[in-house]
């Protein structure tokens, strides 16, 4: 029930207690900052600058949580350390060697790296409308999270699970057992990745690159792109929910502009909508939504 947040401007440690039936509050938290440069987010490249720096402000984190003695946790890194799609079989392989084999190859086509560098991770999800078989995979590079779980080690940590912020972030819609769809918007400092959700599976994943007054341009033909390809259909298509989270991200904004695109109102989901509670300004859902989510799992 403990997790980290790694982001480029800082570290937050949380754990979470039961707070009535659905719910969880924040039974220890704290947020350090970090310097500028200290980390930088990248699927490709060394994202940490000075490994001793870096762990030093991850024990403060910790330490001013009150979580030193911790040695289990979830890690939620930032999205941009990551890169996740929807990957879809062509025709049904013989043999699950085969499976792999295709899966590894498309990986590496939409990954933009070789399946022997990577951690990725392939879940089954339901077929596309013509049958085919999907899954729904997320990768890092092998070099990349070896520059974490380095410094997690030298504290004698075990990180049991480690996920990129926007995967991190969805769980808090896995749970839902509402009628129609949710769509996680999560705000990142080069524009945003959105994951749709039919029921509690993945079905649409986009990461989107732009400048800051690009964004909610990109949002409205993401919202129009949804309502083209899924709004007529039968059996769902109907996006009743957004769960928006970044900073940089204005909610009732955005509610107008998917008002606009959808041509009817969606709900704008609140920290208390999707099970935790918080009493004050204390935290901001922003900064902790993704750690947060992983502690409540465990």
């Amino acid at each position: 029930n403990a997790a980290l947040g790694i982001e480029r401007d800082g570290i937050t440690a949380i754990a979470l207690q039961k707070q009535g039936r659905g719910m969880f509050g924040i039974k220890q938290a704290a947020t350090v900052n970090l310097p500028a440069g200290l980390v930088t987010p990248s699927f490709l490249d060394q994202n940490i600058s000075s490994r001793p720096e870096f762990g030093a402000c991850l024990e403060e984190a910790v330490t001013n949580a009150g979580l030193l003695s911790q040695k289990r946790w979830s890690v939620a890194l930032p999205s941009n350390t990551a890169r996740t799609a929807i990957l879809t079989l062509e025709a049904q392989p013989a043999a699950k060697a085969e499976a792999e084999e295709i899966l590894d190859w498309k990986a590496e086509q939409s990954f933009g790296a070789p399946a022997a560098e990577l951690r990725m991770s392939k879940q089954a999800i339901s077929p596309d409308r013509d049958g085919k078989a999907r899954y729904f995979a997320t990768a890092i590079k092998l070099s990349v999270i070896d520059e974490y779980e380095s410094v997690f080690e030298a504290f004698g940590w075990k990180a049991g699970l480690v996920l990129p912020r926007a995967v991190s972030e969805a769980n808090w819609l896995l749970s839902s057992k509402l009628p129609g769809d949710s769509m996680l918007i999560s705000g990142q400092n080069d524009g945003f990745t959105a994951l749709l959700l039919r029921g509690t599976e993945p079905s649409v994943v986009r990461s989107v690159t732009c400048e800051q007054n690009e964004i909610d341009d990109e949002i409205y033909r993401l919202l129009m792109f949804y309502n083209d390809r899924f709004g007529c259909e039968t059996g769902g298509g109907t996006l009743e929910r957004l769960l928006i989270i970044g900073r940089d991200l204005v909610p009732a904004k955005i509610k107008d502009i998917a008002a606009e695109a959808l041509g009817r109102a969606t709900q704008i989901l609140r920290p208390d909508d999707v099970g935790l509670y918080l009493p004050d300004n204390r935290f901001s859902f922003d900064e902790i939504a993704a750690p947060a989510a992983l502690a409540a799992m465990g």
